[in-house]
């Protein structure tokens, strides 16, 4: 055993020492026996203690001062009188007045007052009141509060009262301003330094030399009810009750419970609550005692112990159970234990008859009512699933899908019946929204065999536009890729159709990226896959469907990330089939503003490298963590794309870089490289722009991701094409109808020979 090894072995004893003195120094732990439970009149409840090892934590330490007569509690070894502890989080303390007194116009008795408060105490806001009184008077208490974040943040509030005599201040019980005024400090509070001052120094006020005085405290309000000689009763008193709030820890309840040893809520019949800066703990409905105490709560006895909500009746039995009881009638009596009556034989039988031959009779109108009502209702339901089912296009589709059953295409899409989508999203509950826009809200459902999808549902649809929304599932049910999110079904027996897609749980690059905790996340590994994986997504489209698809609204909104960070495309409502003849289409302009081509805005013609265009602000999105369009910004930088080019080509591209990415010199190269693409693909001319096809594969080359995107194996499922010809006539006339897909907002010209 050499000193290395020794060096070892004491190394790990001060490690386990630490780890011990830890525990005990700070863990919730429970009195010792005999530890004093009062002091003079007022009880100390754990966790509060006066002795060592009788109290939860420091911060609970009580002092009793028994040399005066009655004994005083106070908090620690300050002059915070406690008068009471409540174990439902709250202290009855005693607090000093200010007073401001004058004298032939010269001031004679004045003080300010703080209520200064540990940490784990603060003023309770609705217990009490900032009480200012006095004539000619006003009062000011300033301080700090804690938000709900816990942040410190000051406040400022008061009130006047002016009165030329307090016979003129309101009558007794009433605290509106002539000669008392009131108003609320604002919750959490933990300092509160009060002040008080006169207009004019008193020089008119009239009476008694006790009405040259103005008092102001907090109080707590059930012990204050202002009467007119105030003033004098106030003169010999220094102090009155205040209530505040204290709390166990700074923590959660979620944060508290990881950590067994100090998770003070020791009782296993109790709750834990969160409170604004901190946590609390109570007994769970039926049990009473102290939470903070293993086998502290105690099953409360109603049967004994009734209290306002016990429900028994007056002859009921009443049977205690562990945290409840029940109520039965007793022998002779009926009734279901809230009430019960005496039988009596004969009329009981009577009743029992008549009500029998009653509910006998009620119950077969019923029937006969219910069975024809909901026949009824049947039929109603019926018809208007099929209305809805061919005004949304349920007919075309179920041909079109028909006329595609003898391609190779293996990815058919389900048409799912209102009442599966009904039951998977638990009739469309709000606590099911993943997601919500202008134009829809998407919930996240179950199906039968357990699969979690995303259902998107149209807020209003133009029947008009239908056979867009038929384009849009035609397109992707079409559609195999890894990287498109994957079209499983649809439901058209409702007034506005159902998409039903797989379920992806990790949201849009969009909130990845602008969210600055998610942002820190994503490499530049992660950000380069994300990219490449899109890029080969469009040069699939572009490149090896049949027909050709130009997406025509790639934005990082309609990239989806999966919990390994895969990217999936999504949203294919503006979608357009290009004919094998043509390489561009005159459509009307559509689109979202910062991602929109240039070109294509002036010319209306819609080819391949318009998606080029908008994968380029979604690239150098990429790689500034900026948003495409921000008005928030100078104007020369709330279009991303044109500020991009300019600081490549000035060379200040490191200057806008996102700053979770810019990692080391090794990644500059690669950085500078991507700028490159980024900026060839944001060309105003459409014809300088690289295809997609070569941006995949130049992502791919220049990656250092150990994988491959490369769509080179036209066999396998993410590379074969499997777009068939869907069955449009593509003639040269073309007319233009508006359609709003379930998922898409955008103006089409679509083929006219559908």
């Amino acid at each position: 055993m050499g000193p290395n090894y020794m060096m070892m072995v004491v190394l790990d004893l001060i490690i386990l020492m630490v780890i011990i003195c830890f525990s005990v120094s700070f863990g919730a732990m429970q009195p010792k026996p005999n530890c004093n439970e009062s002091c003079g009149s007022v009880k100390v409840p754990f966790p509060f203690g006066m002795n060592p090892d009788c109290f939860l934590h420091d911060q609970f330490l009580v002092t009793c001062n028994n040399s005066s007569q009655p004994p005083q509690l106070f908090v620690q070894s300050s002059n915070i009188e406690i008068t009471n502890i409540s174990l439902v989080g709250q202290l009855n303390i005693q607090h000093f007045i200010a007073r401001d007194c004058y004298g032939n116009g010269t001031g004679t008795d004045g003080n300010s007052v703080s209520i200064l408060l540990p940490s784990f105490l603060t003023v309770n806001s609705t217990a009490n009141k900032f009480i200012a009184i006095g004539c000619d008077t006003y009062a000011i208490a300033q301080g700090l509060f804690l938000y709900k974040s816990g942040k410190p943040h000051s406040y400022t509030t008061g009130c006047a009262s002016i009165c030329d005599s307090m016979e003129d201040a309101a009558n007794d019980g009433e605290c509106s301003g002539v000669g008392c005024c009131q108003t609320s400090i604002p919750g959490r509070a933990w300092n509160v330094t009060i002040s008080l001052s006169s207009y004019n120094d008193y020089p008119y006020v009239e009476g008694s030399p006790s009405n040259n005085c103005s008092y102001a405290f907090v109080v707590e309000e059930r012990a204050f009810n202002f009467s007119k000689n105030y003033l004098s009763s106030l003169q010999n008193k220094e102090k009155l009750p205040l209530v505040v709030d204290w709390v166990i820890g700074n923590g959660t309840c979620e944060i508290a419970k990881k950590n067994s040893i100090t998770y003070a809520c020791k009782s296993e019949n109790s709750n834990c609550h969160d409170n604004s800066n901190g946590y609390r703990c109570f007994c769970m409905h039926g049990y009473d005692g102290n939470p903070y105490l293993e086998d502290g709560c105690l099953d409360i006895d109603e049967c004994i112990d009734r209290k306002p909500d016990y429900r028994c009746a007056k002859d009921a039995i009443c049977k205690n159970t562990e945290g409840n009881y029940t109520c039965t009638c007793p022998p002779d009596f009926s009734g279901d234990g809230t009430e019960c009556s005496r039988d009596n034989p004969q009329r009981k039988i009577r009743d029992n008859l008549a009500i029998g031959v009653t509910v006998g009779a009620a119950f077969l109108i019923l029937i006969v009512c219910g069975w024809s009502y909901t026949g009824f209702q049947r039929r109603k339901m019926l018809m208007m699933k099929k209305k809805f089912f061919q005004e949304n296009g349920g007919l075309v589709l179920q041909q079109r899908l028909t006329g595609q059953e003898g391609s190779s295409n293996t990815n058919t899409i389900k048409i799912f019946t209102a009442e599966e989508l009904e039951r998977a999203t638990n009739d469309f509950d709000k606590d099911r929204v993943i997601g919500q826009g202008g134009y829809g809200t998407v919930y996240k459902g179950y199906l039968k065999d357990n699969r979690i999808v995303a259902i998107k549902k149209s807020k209003v649809i133009d029947r008009n536009q239908i056979e867009q929304f038929i384009n849009e599932v035609i397109v992707l049910s079409q559609i195999n890729h890894r990287n498109v999110v994957k079209l499983l079904g649809c439901c058209l027996e409702t007034e506005v159709p159902l998409l039903v897609y797989e379920f992806i749980n990790n949201g849009t690059l969009s909130e990845q990226l602008h969210d600055k905790v998610k942002a820190s996340t994503l490499s530049l590994d992660i950000r380069l896959r994300v990219a490449a994986e899109t890029a080969g997504v469009l040069s699939y489209l572009h490149s090896a469907a049949y027909p050709p698809i130009i997406h025509r609204d790639i934005k990082s909104v309609n990239i989806l990330l999966d919990k390994s960070y895969t990217a999936k495309v999504s949203d294919f409502g503006a979608s357009r089939l290009v004919p094998a003849d043509q390489t561009e289409l005159s459509t009307l302009v559509q689109g979202t503003l910062g991602y929109l081509d240039p070109e294509y805005l002036q010319t209306n013609q819609l080819t391949e490298k318009s998606d080029v265009y908008s994968f380029g602000v979604v690239l150098a999105e990429l790689l500034t963590g900026r948003k495409a369009l921000c008005f928030d910004r100078p104007e020369e930088e709330r279009n991303l794309a044109k500020y991009f080019t300019s600081s490549v080509e000035k060379g200040h591209l490191f200057d806008i870089l996102d700053a979770n990415i810019v990692c080391d010199e090794r990644s500059t190269g690669q950085l500078k490289k991507v700028a490159m693409l980024a900026q060839r693909c944001l060309n105003v001319k459409g014809e300088d722009r690289p295809t997609m096809k070569d941006a995949a594969a130049e992502l791919e080359a220049g990656s250092r991701l150990k994988h491959s995107w490369a769509l080179t194996d036209q066999n396998s499922e993410e590379t074969e094409s499997l777009l068939q010809p869907l069955g449009f006539g593509y003639e040269q006339s073309e007319r233009s109808i508006h359609i709003d897909s379930i998922t898409s907002h955008i103006t089409l010209p679509l083929p006219g020979g559908r």
